[in-house]
């Protein structure tokens, strides 16, 4: 969730998210995508968003294996209608949802975060913020 006053998902919501997960994660593993954009590239499925009518469903994905990632995004969205066909196929739903693929770009995030956390000033400033509270806690017993 993006914290801008949206809903949290219903069970329902995370219910189908992950019954689409699992599924796209099993046809992905299968190998029944012959794209040239997925060769060499195995498609790591993060998450799944449903939106509350069900009728989108948003798939963050995680290329590994090398390759370009925006090629493979791009070989998901051809994939598309199969893709749908293989979710309705699963889920007892009125209509499959339509699924719209993005770049999980938060493994990106982490190591952005985790290299500034490592640099030599951050690093002096967290000790110090963090003997600063130790000090704090021990003068109020």
């Amino acid at each position: 969730m993006s914290g801008r006053g949206e809903k949290a998902p219903s069970q329902r919501q995370l219910r189908v998210g992950e019954e689409i997960r699992h599924t796209l994660a099993m046809v992905l593993e299968r190998g029944e995508l012959r794209d040239p954009g997925l060769k060499g590239v195995s498609i790591t499925i993060t998450e799944v968003r449903a939106t509350p009518d069900l009728r989108h469903a948003h798939v963050f994905v995680m290329p590994l294996g090398g390759g370009d990632r925006d090629e493979a995004l791009k070989a998901l969205n051809r994939a598309r209608p199969y893709l749908r066909r293989q979710v309705s196929k699963v889920l007892a739903l009125r209509n499959s949802p339509d699924l719209h693929f993005s770049l999980d770009e938060t493994f990106d995030e982490s190591d952005r975060i985790s290299a500034l956390l490592r640099d030599p000033h951050v690093a002096q400033d967290t000790i110090t913020t963090a003997q600063a509270e130790s000090d704090s806690d021990s003068s109020d017993e």
